[in-house]
C-alpha cells in the first residue's frame, strides 16, 4: 500500500491499470504521460513482450493538495493482457492503492472481458486484498466503434455489484460522476454497491483524464 518518504515529504500511491490485452490500458498511461508536465513525471519505463508491453512512470498531480504536508505521487502501471503473462499482472497487483479495470467495448471482446475481471477479482484475493474495498473503477473504452456495446450490458457483465454488508455503508450513495444513477441502492432487498464507471476513446484522450482523476480522488480519500 501506499508508502511514505519523509525525506521528499511524498506519500507514493500505486495505481494499476488493468484489462484484457489490446482493450486501451497502454494508450491510457501514454496519454497522461504526453499531456503531464514534464517536470512533474518520472521517466516512462517499457518492459517489451513478444504480443503486449507493460508501462510505469510516477507523476505528482500539481491540483490534489497536500495530505498533512506530504506530496501526494502516484505511481501508474499497466499489466500484460494476456493470460499467459498472469504471473507478472500478480506482482504488479502487489502494494496496489487502486485499480482501474480498462475494458473493450466491443461485442466480440467481452468474453476476454469477463475473463479479465474474473481474474483480477482472483490476484487480488491471493495478496489478501479485498476489491470491493479499495479503490476501484472501470472505463469502458473504444466508445467511438460501431460494434461497441452498449453500456448496460457491459454493466451487467463487469459491473452487476456486489452485497454491501456493512450497516454503516448501507446508504443510498450518489455517484458524482453521474446525478441520475447511484453507486450504492437497494436491488431486490438487497444492498448493492457498484464501482464507478467511465466512457472513453483513449486514442483521442477522451475520458482519460476523468477516469484518472476520479480513482486518484478515491485513493486519496483513504489517506485523509
Amino acid at each position: 500500500m501506499s508508502m511514505i518518504n519523509y525525506a521528499s515529504r511524498e506519500i507514493n500511491c500505486k495505481l494499476v491499470y488493468y484489462g484484457p490485452g489490446l482493450g486501451g490500458k497502454t494508450t491510457n498511461l501514454e496519454y497522461v504521460y504526453n499531456k503531464v508536465a514534464p517536470n512533474s513525471r518520472g521517466k516512462m519505463i517499457s518492459l517489451a513482450t513478444e504480443t503486449e508491453r507493460t508501462l510505469f512512470f510516477d507523476f505528482l498531480p500539481v491540483d490534489l493538495g497536500t495530505i498533512r504536508g506530504f506530496k501526494v505521487k502516484f505511481h501508474l502501471y499497466t499489466v500484460p493482457g494476456q493470460v499467459y503473462y498472469n504471473a507478472s499482472r500478480k506482482l504488479i497487483l502487489k502494494g496496489v492503492d487502486g485499480v482501474v479495470f480498462v475494458a473493450d467495448s466491443q461485442l466480440n471482446r467481452m468474453d476476454a472481458n469477463i475473463e479479465a475481471m474474473q481474474n483480477l477479482y482472483e490476484n487480488m484475493a491471493q495478496h489478501g486484498y479485498d476489491l470491493t474495498r479499495i479503490p476501484f473503477a472501470i472505463q469502458y473504452n473504444k466508445r467511438d466503434l460501431p460494434d461497441a456495446s452498449p453500456i448496460s450490458e457491459l454493466q451487467s457483465a463487469l459491473n452487476p455489484g456486489w452485497p454491501v454488508e456493512d450497516p454503516a455503508r448501507q446508504r443510498v450513495t450518489v455517484d458524482p460522476n453521474r446525478p441520475d444513477e447511484k453507486l450504492v441502492d437497494v436491488a431486490d432487498g438487497q444492498w448493492i454497491e457498484r464501482a464507478p464507471y467511465f466512457e472513453a476513446v483513449a486514442l483521442n484522450g477522451d475520458g482519460v483524464f476523468d477516469t484518472l482523476k476520479a480513482i486518484s480522488k478515491l485513493v486519496v480519500k483513504t489517506l485523509g
